[in-house]
């Protein structure tokens, strides 16, 4: 059974940083896509940065140039750097892992494996 465990979420205020972790239960590097999305109170989920197995990546175009997505297969480790926080980027954040191959949109369709999510609070 695959598991994903997020950490590092907290309480920021806007302007500020948090870098997320994703520790995964085996090897990363089977993995097609590997990606963070958000969850908003009220919302739909949605996708916020992918990585594929060869570190290619995609953001959603609320994010880019603040949020920065990385892995590290040695430690089978997905990451979320996040930069210049604003009260919007407010929600639950997951990891999730994708085996079928094709291109990473910042989609949630056909991710295999989901972690239970980590809370980040933004006050402005």
């Amino acid at each position: 059974q695959v598991q994903l465990v997020e950490s590092g979420g907290g309480s920021v205020q806007a302007g500020g940083s948090l870098r997320l972790s994703c520790a995964a239960s085996g090897y990363i590097y089977i993995y097609s896509c590997m990606g963070w999305f958000r969850q908003a109170p009220g919302k739909e989920r949605e996708g916020v940065a992918t990585i594929d197995s060869v570190s290619s990546t995609i953001y959603a175009d609320s994010v880019k140039g603040r949020f920065t997505i990385s892995k590290d297969n040695s430690k089978n480790t997905l990451y979320l750097q996040m930069n210049n926080l604003k009260a919007e980027d407010t929600g639950m954040y997951y990891c999730a892992a994708r085996v079928r191959g094709g291109i990473c949109y910042v989609l949630s369709d056909g991710y295999n494996y989901w972690g239970q999510g980590t809370q980040v609070t933004v006050s402005s």
